[in-house]
């Protein structure tokens, strides 16, 4: 049947026995080695990931403040932009009222500069005919000057008497 030799048996454990050291130092450490490096690859890979999204994540954070600060900015510059407009038409509308003011008040005074000069006119003029209506009365000349003075005088007597009815 099967005869077992024992020297076979002892020769293939020392065969096996010496290829598994060999394997071992030339095959096993090699690829240990290649794997550890290569675990060593990924995890460095993930660290450098997540280092990055940590990096990404705060300056996410950082552009979300920074434009939420803008949004607070340009309304501030919005919001003093219309007081500074309203400002700017209250003094607008202030200078404008100021201006008719003035222009009504420049008129009216226009006017009755005007009424004086035409009353002063009216007053000559009337004096003119009443010195020549009563020269023509009296029949001789009363174009002196003592009797203008008297016609002025009583003219001037008759416009305050007018002035206060």
């Amino acid at each position: 049947m099967l005869d077992i030799d024992i020297w076979n048996f002892i020769w293939a454990a020392i065969n096996l026995i010496l290829l598994l050291i060999l394997m071992k130092i030339f095959l096993f450490k090699p690829v240990r080695k290649m794997m550890d490096e290569r675990t060593k690859m990924v995890q460095d890979d993930l660290d450098s990931a997540k280092r990055s999204k940590e990096e990404a994540d705060e300056l996410l954070k950082q552009y979300q403040d920074d434009i939420s600060g803008a949004k607070e900015e340009a309304q501030k510059i919005i919001e003093k932009a219309h007081q500074d407009a309203e400002t700017e038409r209250a003094a607008i509308i202030r200078k404008s009222h100021e201006e008719a003011e003035r222009i009504v008040a420049d008129a009216g005074k226009t006017i009755e500069n005007e009424r004086r000069r035409v009353i002063a006119q009216a007053q000559t003029e009337f004096a003119d005919l009443v010195i020549e209506a009563a020269s023509k009365v009296i029949g001789e000349n009363v174009d002196d000057e003592k009797n203008r003075r008297l016609v002025d005088k009583f003219l001037s007597e008759e416009e305050g008497v007018n002035n206060e009815r």
